[in-house]
């Protein structure tokens, strides 16, 4: 009868009050229960109390008589709201960043609701509101209105393109010798080391990927000049796309993309290349920034390699796998 209730219910605490009845009956001892089922001695003799006094009936969860639950829906709903935008900050406290002592003192002050702490981490990890690292931005100085034109521009460009010409996301990635520091798995009470070589390297990538293709090309350089960027249209127009009428590529506005050097090269390209700059600070927008952030968090985040040339040889065959998935993924979208 126990093992039934047991199979039927959907509530994990009763299904472990009835294992912990049905291990007592098989004659198993406490500790090895404690052990084979993960729960509390106490819990065990407990529950046992409860099922000689009161049969089945005791293993029910007793917290069905406490009334109506405290949290609701317009209490998970304010919960999201202060998290996403609000701080301590804009609440009196002089703390920038959220704790669950003060989300309980500031919940309780906008709803008159009072929970435990234990209550609040339940809640925050079923709405996944989890602890993270904000990402550092810099606000755009234009006009939203401004903003938003070009934005929308460019969109109109890539849906409108026609079939002979080409339309490239283009942007260049810093390979450090030293590794950049990232989170990872460890053991408590450890922390892992990450041997750097001291002295720091530097390499430097120039990549582009087809908006509409997904193909994904990049050179490398040893300085971060406009010889890369200039390297970068040479294999643009001469290796990547030789049959396209003309090459479009959108981009950001550093230095080097509008130097006088730049300028010289695409007048020599006679108008086969023309550049589409992005509103300032919108890497967002710019589609192969995720492909570096993949880079770093797949290659460079707490790497191993002893000298550049092992780094690069990592670097390389990462994204030579990252293109080939790249490929077949715009393939898929269209037969889709």
């Amino acid at each position: 009868m126990i093992r039934s209730s047991a199979m039927r219910s959907p509530d994990a605490g009763f299904c472990l009050r009835c294992k912990i009845v049905l291990n007592l009956v098989r004659g198993r001892p406490v500790q090895m229960i404690h052990e084979i089922l993960g729960c509390a001695v106490s819990q065990v003799y407990r529950i046992a109390r409860r099922f000689v006094e009161q049969g089945e009936i005791g293993l029910a969860d007793r917290r069905e008589d406490n009334g109506d639950p405290k949290v609701d829906e317009d209490y998970e709903l304010e919960l999201i709201r202060l998290v996403a935008e609000d701080s301590p900050q804009d609440h009196g406290y002089r703390r920038p960043t959220w704790t669950q002592e003060l989300l309980l003192l500031v919940m309780e002050s906008q709803t008159g609701i009072g929970i435990s702490r234990s209550a609040m981490s339940r809640l925050l990890s079923r709405l996944e509101i989890r602890l993270g690292r904000p990402k550092p931005v810099v606000g755009c100085p234009w006009k939203k209105a401004r903003r938003t034109r070009r934005l929308r521009k460019l969109e109109r460009l890539i849906d409108e393109l026609p079939d002979d010409e080409v339309i490239v996301y283009a942007d260049e990635v810093d390979i450090h010798l030293n590794p950049k520091i990232g989170p990872d798995y460890m053991l408590r009470g450890t922390q892992k080391t990450v041997m750097t070589p001291g002295k720091n390297q530097k390499h430097y990538l120039a990549g582009a990927l087809n908006a509409r293709t997904g193909k994904l090309t990049w050179v490398e350089w040893d300085h971060k000049n406009s010889d890369l960027f200039i390297l970068q249209l040479w294999q643009l127009v001469g290796r990547d796309y030789p049959k396209a009428r003309r090459i479009h590529i959108i981009l950001d506005n550093f230095c080097i993309h509008d130097s006088q050097r730049t300028r010289i090269a695409l007048a020599a390209l006679d108008g086969k290349v023309k550049l589409h700059f992005l509103p300032p600070y919108c890497p967002d927008h710019n589609r192969i920034e995720r492909v570096w952030k993949d880079l770093h968090d797949n290659v460079t985040r707490n790497h191993r390699c002893r000298n550049m040339e092992e780094l690069m040889d990592e670097v390389r065959a990462y994204l030579s796998i990252r293109r080939e998935a790249m490929r077949h993924e715009y393939a898929k979208r269209c037969t889709a």
